[in-house]
């Protein structure tokens, strides 16, 4: 007979119910335990035999995570009963374990309460038992931050601010444009049960778990580190990350970015995929996400729309916009070097390119595809990106709210992430700070300058701009879906001195910092030409690459380079009063109707003054590049002296139905000439968004878990054109499992469509129910119902 030895562990409860109602993730699941640490938790262990609690027979416990666990490092903690194991004297994120007063010994059971340190790293545990020479797995609990425990980094004081943006999985993201902006609805889903393996693949997946798979486990207790691993995760540049950007306007292959509603269809499919890159997203997008996993972990987590945003790859907090003589705004980044001083430019970004690239470790230049990094620079309607909140434990004067951006831009460190940034110095202008602090600084507050593109080849500064970046920068209020206004945590008021000493205090921090770098880089290089030369006797003079310093004599502003030849040019006369341009709003810009607007323009000049007016409607997407031209118009009238000017601009919807279809918004820019004084000219533009014709949810406002009812969607074609390939797609977590899409019959003009829906709900709490409608003419029309579900 084969020699069966006794086990001594009769059973194990994990009380996944109870404790992860305690820990605020039992909408996660009932089934695998999910806790916060710093916060108790309990595990029942039945013994085949009495327990002694004596140091002659102990249970030792142990908790590992990751696969090189150390004391050391923080990813493996040992325990008894009772208490006698002795610890490493470098023993980092010590758990406790203590067995509770009801247990029954004697009866072989004992209730042990573990508590995880409030600077243990996050992720998934394995613990183990032993008892008489017997391991027995006891569980394996995910990990997170917690919010409600004081001695953790992301503690958050107020429990109504816990509530929005650690447990609320319904969103809102502000697009649009400044003047022209409106919320979408966005379903976070991080209570999801698939999120537990999400979280934890993302986590490993990440470059820096592959370079040192022990040290990255390591600091996983700081919510800095893990949100900038979040932040390069979230996007697939140069590793299994969730989203593959795309700006190019042509999304076969995928869903165009502004069909998703939502995170978890999203995170569902990389991980049925085994990983592979969704497609595709853009800003809210990869935002929406990176928040719906940073909620999922514990670190609270907003989304943060900045309209009227800046993208200048060195930070040098300066946007050129170049436009031609009739109004078009200039692709620069796919037209030659339109001008020596722009050329100037942009050698001495590359310059500091290079050097912040070398400073880093990285031996490549940016690649150029269809992402928002192809671009030099440039000035988006918006652009959207996340705040966490955490301590800061290597900046401790700035902790509180840091940016953290997963849309794919500039490497940092080597890699496609961005932050965590603290707001506290981006509002002091400290550029200096890490992460990437002078990249966030110059999208809220770079000065713009606009050129005109002369047909002789040279430019003329038409306007130096110190406001027009950084405005209405938005967020969801806490507890409403109304509209947080968080411009002032990010500069102070505009036109201020206030203002100007912070944008000053952060242009010399810069580029201090970029000498340092220089400097480091330069005695780097010439080590190296030293230990060169000491190996290689033959090696010529010179040679050594070091990059020369910029010149600190740069061109003065407002400098205007003439035609070829060097012929000194003659100072200019004394400009005439500015003919002021603004832009009248006739009705609100809906898509399917004509677009309405009035050019106003005035003076102060007291004689009559003949203009000649262009102006130039071009559909474009948010990122400020154009895409195709609707409309352009010249005309020549008088600007009488204290009168304003009214031109009308109606842009049908037949001109602009196919150039938009895809894009974000139409640019509407005008050139405006004083006939008698050409050289002088003056600029304005307009970005228009088109408000989405209606789209109708209803259903119950109060339904039960289980409960089967009916949601209604209903939509009318505003058009007098047939809509083709319509489609509804209809997601909510809580309320419909996964993502599904429908196909309807072509909807002719000024016919209805109704549909009903079946809902069975699966989750208490409020629930939204989000569509997309989709056809021929109209591109991702969301609609939305909010329920109360209770069990």
């Amino acid at each position: 007979m084969p020699n069966i030895t006794k086990s001594f562990f009769k059973d194990i409860d994990l009380h996944c119910p109870s404790n992860n109602f305690d820990h605020r993730t039992k909408e996660i699941s009932k089934d695998r335990l999910t806790v916060r640490r710093g916060q108790a938790f309990k595990i029942t262990v039945t013994l085949t035999e009495p327990f002694l609690n004596s140091s002659a027979s102990p249970l030792f416990i142990k908790a590992i995570t990751g696969m090189y666990a150390s004391q050391e490092q923080g990813t493996m903690s040992y325990m008894s009963i009772p208490d006698g194991v002795e610890l490493s004297p470098k023993a980092k994120a010590v758990w406790s374990v203590e067995v509770y007063p009801t247990s029954s010994p004697l009866m072989g059971e004992l209730i042990l309460s573990f508590i995880p340190p409030a600077n243990a790293p996050v992720g998934e545990y394995v613990i183990m038992a032993e008892y008489k020479k017997e391991e027995k797995l006891l569980g394996m609990p995910m990990v997170l931050f917690n919010p409600w425990c004081p001695e953790d980094a992301v503690y958050m004081e107020d429990e109504k601010l816990r509530q929005e943006y650690v447990m609320n999985e319904n969103g809102k993201i502000w697009r649009g444009s400044a003047l022209y902006n409106r919320p979408m609805d966005w379903d976070f889903g991080q209570f999801e049960d698939n999120m537990v393996t999400i979280g934890q693949q993302l986590l490993d997946l990440n470059r820096k778990h592959k370079e040192d798979p022990a040290l990255d486990v390591s600091l996983r207790w700081d919510p800095a580190y893990v949100g900038r691993v979040i932040s390069a995760m979230i996007n697939s540049e140069g590793d299994k990350g969730v989203l593959e950007g795309n700006w190019s306007g042509e999304f076969s292959g995928g869903r165009s970015p502004g069909h998703w509603s939502g995170s978890s269809a999203i995170l569902t499919q990389w991980l049925d995929s085994n990983n592979r890159p969704v497609k595709y997203g853009q800003c809210w997008v990869f935002a929406g996400v990176m928040c719906s996993v940073m909620r999922f972990f514990g670190i609270p987590c907003r989304v943060v729309t900045n309209f009227a945003s800046a993208h200048d790859n060195n930070a040098n907090l300066t946007i050129d916009t170049v436009y031609d003589e009739e109004g078009n705004v200039l692709d620069q980044s796919d037209s030659v070097c339109i001008s020596i001083m722009l050329r100037k430019e942009r050698v001495k970004k590359e310059k500091d390119r290079e050097l912040q690239q070398a400073a880093q470790g990285s031996s490549s230049l940016l690649s150029t595809s269809s992402k928002e990094k192809e671009e030099d620079e440039d000035y988006r309607n918006f652009h959207v990106w996340t705040e966490g909140w955490m301590k800061r434990h290597d900046q401790e004067q700035y902790g509180g709210w840091q940016v953290l951006d997963p849309t794919p831009q500039e490497l940092s460190d080597g890699v496609y992430c961005c932050g965590p940034s603290p707001k506290l110095a981006i509002l002091s202008g400290h550029t200096e700070v890490e992460f990437d602090t002078p990249f966030v600084y110059a999208e809220v507050n770079s000065d713009c300058v606009d050129w005109l593109l002369r047909e002789d080849g040279t430019l003329e500064k038409m306007e130096t701009d110190t406001k027009r970046v950084g405005q209405f920068i938005s967020t969801k209020a806490v507890g409403s879906d109304e509209r947080e206004d968080l411009t002032l945590t990010y500069k102070p008021q505009e036109g201020t001195f206030r203002e100007r000493l912070s944008f000053v205090r952060a242009v010399i921090r810069h580029y201090e910092n970029l000498k340092k770098i220089r400097k480091e880089e330069e005695e780097r290089r010439r080590r190296e030409e030293a230990e060169r030369r000491t190996t290689d006797p033959v090696a010529m003079a010179g040679g050594t690459g070091v990059p020369m310093r910029p010149s600190a004599n740069t061109p003065p502003d407002g400098a205007v380079v003439g035609s070829a030849g060097g012929t000194p040019e003659v100072a200019p006369t004394p400009p005439p009063p500015k003919v002021n341009i603004s832009f009248e709003e006739v009705s609100k810009p809906i898509n399917g109707k004509d677009v309405c607007l009035n050019l106003k323009l005035n003076s102060k000049s007291t004689k009559e003054r003949p203009l000649i007016i262009k102006y130039n409607i071009q559909a474009m997407n948010y990122n400020g590049r154009p895409t195709k031209v609707i409309l352009k118009n010249k005309k020549e009238e008088t600007l009488l002296p204290g009168k304003d000017l009214t031109i009308p601009i109606v842009v049908k919807f037949s001109d602009y139905c196919k150039p938009m279809l895809g894009s974000d918004g139409m640019k509407v820019s005008v050139i405006v000439k004083d006939q008698k004084n050409p050289d002088h000219p003056y600029h304005a533009d307009d970005d228009v968004i088109l408000e989405d014709p209606p789209i109708s949810v209803t259903m119950p406002s109060e339904l039960k878990v289980g409960e089967s009812s009916e949601a209604e969607v209903v939509f009318m074609n505003p058009v007098n054109e047939t809509l083709k390939n319509c489609t509804l797609t209809i997601c909510g977590t809580g309320l419909w499992r996964t993502e599904s899409e429908f196909k309807l019959t072509d909807l002719k003009p000024s016919s209805r469509i109704r549909i009903k829906i079946p809902i069975t709900p699966y989750k208490a709490g409020d629930r939204k129910l989000a569509v997309d409608f989709d056809c021929s003419v109209f591109r991702d029309i969301k609609g939305s119902c909010t329920v109360k579900v209770t069990e």
